[in-house]
Formats: structure tokens, C-alpha cells, sequence
């Protein structure tokens, strides 16, 4: 079993604190296989991410967290960035044109962008994996919520720490049995389900923090683009 961060964001998101490289080593330094970086409508620093990887004996994944019309999608595997505000069912077939797979991260939480609330259930069953942890999460019914859907519709199952600061990588993990220690192969091992969830909730007071800078960091940028 490998063990596999699938959710953090870098400074290229518009609420991520740290570089890549930061992101890598706390990864290595918690014991992680492979490391996926998934910001918000943005795949450049991971594709850097997933070069660097290797220098830090890690697995990089390409991924990035897509803004459809719905809400967030986790695009993995893709080459080139999926455009935001699309329709759900489109977002779906942008990113399997790619050859990447779609993961629906936090889809019960109305509050950060969950799908839930917009799409069927048909929709949501329709996505190649559920997140059914998300360590930011401040209670666990969301989490619950998204387990009990996964599995009362078969689909795998995956976890993310949702880490906007480096501290936190490796706060949920998604232990994958994967074939080898490849990027692909652990994508694939995703897709057939063969994957098991641990982690623990984010502290409340880390929460709070990663939010308030997050929110910082976005006025901030929005100051600098009206200049």
C-alpha cells in the first residue's frame, strides 16, 4: 500500500500560503509515497511539483481543483489545465478526455463549494471517486454523508488533507494498492476502488488560521490587480 496526500494547494492558489517545494518536503519528511498539488484553477505548480517530486523520493501526481458550475471537482492525471465554470457533466468529460479521472472532494459541505447541493445523485455517482475525509472539516457529518454515498453507490473512496499551508500535509492520506510506485499506476488503483481512507481532523485553531490568511492573501491579490 502506498501512502498518497491527493489534496493540498501551493501559493499559486488563491488561498495557498507555500511553494511547491515546501509542500514536497513535508511530505518526505511525514513518510509519504506521492504527493499531489491541487490548486484552485491552476495546474502550473503542479506540474513543477510532480518534476520535483522524484528529488524528494515521492511520486508526483498532476491534479488540480477545478471550479465548475456546480462547485469543486479534483481533476488527477491531466495534462493541461480544465477551464472553471463549466457545467458538472462537462467538467467530468474535459478532464476523461485528458486521461485523468475526476474525484469529488468535500460534496456535502454547501460552505466550500461542495456539488451536492447542485447536481443529482445520479451526477455525483457518475465521478470516478468520492472524498469521503476531508481533514478541514470543523464537525463529521459531511464526511459521513459522503462515505454513506460511496458506498451505498459503489464508488471508491479517497482522503485529503485540503492542506493551504505546508504544516499540514499528511493530515489525511489515501493508502492506495497500487501495482507499482508510478503516478499512473496509482491513478488506476484509484479508479478500481482499491484504496482504504486515515487521517485526522485539522485543528480548529490551524483552520482558523489557514482562513483568515487565505482570505488575506485573496484581497491582497485583488488589491494588486485593480492597480
Amino acid at each position: 500500500m502506498l501512502s498518497v496526500e491527493l489534496h493540498t494547494h501551493s501559493e499559486l492558489s488563491h488561498d495557498g500560503r507555500d511553494p511547491v517545494d515546501l509542500l514536497l518536503a513535508q511530505a518526505a519528511a511525514v513518510g509519504l509515497d506521492a504527493l499531489a498539488v491541487t490548486d484552485h484553477d491552476e495546474i502550473d505548480a503542479s506540474l513543477e511539483a510532480a518534476e520535483k517530486a522524484p528529488d524528494y523520493g515521492l511520486v508526483g501526481i498532476v491534479g488540480m481543483e477545478v471550479t465548475c458550475a456546480a462547485g469543486h471537482v479534483l481533476a488527477f492525471g491531466v495534462d493541461e489545465r480544465v477551464d472553471s465554470g463549466l457545467p458538472f457533466d462537462e467538467t467530468l468529460e474535459r478532464i476523461h478526455e485528458q486521461g485523468g479521472i475526476a474525484v469529488v472532494p468535500h460534496p456535502f459541505q454547501k460552505s466550500r463549494h461542495g456539488v451536492a447541493a447542485h447536481v443529482s445523485d445520479e451526477q455525483l455517482a457518475s465521478a470516478d471517486a468520492i472524498e469521503v475525509y476531508n481533514s478541514r472539516l470543523f464537525t463529521g457529518r459531511s464526511n459521513r454523508q459522503a462515505e454513506k454515498f460511496a458506498v451505498r453507490n459503489g464508488l471508491p473512496m479517497t482522503a485529503g488533507s485540503d492542506a493551504h499551508i505546508s504544516e499540514m500535509v499528511g493530515q489525511a492520506v489515501t493508502e492506495v494498492g497500487a501495482d507499482e510506485r508510478s503516478a499512473d499506476a496509482i491513478l488506476s488503483a484509484i479508479a478500481d476502488g482499491r484504496t482504504s481512507v486515515v487521517g485526522k481532523r485539522t485543528p480548529w485553531r490551524v483552520s482558523v488560521r489557514q482562513f483568515a490568511g487565505g482570505a488575506k492573501r485573496r484581497a491582497l491579490r485583488a488589491i494588486d490587480e485593480l492597480r
